[in-house]
């Protein structure tokens, strides 16, 4: 019998190693994933080994954030919505254990965080737990990021709209890209009320019709609900989690506009984004590894925005990799 929660049998991580994955050149940054199949749930690891300058960028109504500290040494996006927290933890307790259990002010290891809701459409309440945290932790690698349903994004939706069951899978997202020196990556994991959008403007994923199959605008949706008398309210439990990293160094005023301009910009590929039912979060870092604008980097920080807008456009759309194409 399948566990109820996590206190009822022990639970084994799982490291997924199958499916596609998003091949990228920062070695200031590696990423790892576990995941318990009893959920199913996960969390994915960014660990950042010499860490980096960090601002968060909160805006949906209903977040569940840890540590935001100005620094990290590592990012975790977690399953389980609030108990799944308890992962961040385990980051750290790994991160803290590699240290040597130092504890000196000028050596604590510092982890950050923040959850998606995924209990919707399971019977368990497994969440991430600390152990699970540890194991992703452990099984970060340089160079790759799983794409899809795996970790965080295991058992996520997107476009449910005002009802769940106009929802579909989704899942986790990234793309990168280098301009000189300056790399570049976003990733994401889209767990949102809203539907995701292309470029053309067309619903690829979420706010299907379950009358006729066919994606459809969330406006279309409430026009056609308030002339038939009612709008019920969106169903709750939905955020969308974004890691924004660069090693282009940026003071802390410069790092948090541009995570608020890229977090923005999100609005375009996910329709509606940061409603009360959403707990959006973006999370950006730097390694401070390349020089500032004028000292032989081309790109404003107004430019590096716009290409992380881009970027973190094409990471949405690649949240459901492998999946069927659009019906349009």
């Amino acid at each position: 019998m399948a566990p109820r929660s996590n206190d009822d049998a022990p639970l084994v991580p799982r490291i997924p190693d199958d499916g596609p994955d998003l091949a990228f050149d920062f070695p200031a940054l590696r990423v790892g994933v576990a995941e318990y199949d009893e959920g199913p749930t996960g969390c994915t690891v960014f660990h950042f080994p010499a860490g980096g300058r960090q601002a968060v960028d909160v805006r949906g109504g209903s977040p569940a954030v840890i540590g935001d500290y100005g620094f990290t040494h590592a990012v975790c996006f977690a399953g389980g919505s609030v108990y799944g927290l308890e992962a961040v933890s385990g980051v750290a307790a790994e991160l803290f254990a590699r240290r040597g259990y130092a504890t000196r002010w000028d050596a604590l290891a510092l982890a950050s965080g923040a959850i998606v809701y995924d209990f919707g459409g399971r019977e368990t309440a497994v969440y991430p737990d600390k152990a699970l945290g540890r194991a992703a932790l452990r099984a970060a690698r340089d160079g790759r990021f799983p794409l899809g349903p795996r970790g965080a994004g295991r058992a996520v939706t997107a476009g449910k709209g005002f009802a769940f069951d106009r929802g579909e899978p989704a899942g986790q997202g990234g793309a990168f890209r280098q301009v000189g020196a300056t790399k570049v990556a976003v990733f994401t994991v889209v767990n949102a009320i809203g539907a995701i959008v292309d470029r053309e403007g067309r619903v690829v994923r979420g706010h299907r019709n379950p009358a006729t199959g066919r994606r459809e605008s969330l406006a279309a949706d409430l026009e056609r609900r308030l002339a038939e008398g009612g709008v019920p309210a969106p169903p709750r439990g939905n955020t969308t989690l974004t890691l924004l990293a660069t090693n282009r160094a940026l003071d802390a005023a410069a790092l948090g506009q541009l995570g608020r301009q890229v977090h923005a910009s999100m609005a375009r590929a996910i329709q509606p984004f940061h409603c009360p039912e959403d707990g959006d979060v973006l999370f950006a870092v730097t390694t401070d590894e390349v020089g500032a604008e004028g000292e032989d980097e081309p790109l404003s920080v107004a430019g590096l925005g716009v290409l992380a807008s881009e970027l973190v456009w094409d990471a949405v759309l690649s949240s459901f990799a492998g999946d069927e194409p659009t019906d349009g």
